[in-house]
């Protein structure tokens, strides 16, 4: 049985002393939607700091196929979906997402205590 996986990519910049911030942020709004959507199969935020007083930040959520991706985001998914307060963090706010294929993979996360 073959199961697609659809990766849905987006990257944004905000200034380095509010990254930790927009981080939490993020995964209190579009973290919390996406854990209740039929078809997510589970989201991640990464940092990257620029070194220029910026900081990269990427939300990388995984998808059964492209149809629950509009569900969460409407007819045009390859368009960035932001929330009201996005705005006030983001440093030119990207208008377009990325959807990759995912062909192979294994990922585990163990937490120490």
């Amino acid at each position: 049985m073959n199961h697609t996986v659809i990766l849905r990519k987006w990257c944004g910049k905000v200034a380095t002393e509010r990254a930790a911030e927009y981080a939490r942020y993020m995964t209190e709004t579009g973290g919390e939607d996406l854990q209740m959507l039929p078809g997510n199969l589970g989201y991640q935020i990464t940092t990257r700091d620029l070194g220029d007083g910026t900081t990269e930040i990427t939300a990388l959520s995984w998808w059964t196929d492209m149809e629950a991706i509009k569900e969460f985001v409407g007819d045009e998914p390859e368009r960035a979906h932001y929330y009201t307060v996005d705005e006030i963090y983001l440093i030119d706010p990207p208008e377009f997402v990325e959807h990759h294929t995912v062909m192979s993979g294994d990922i585990t996360l163990r937490h120490s205590r």
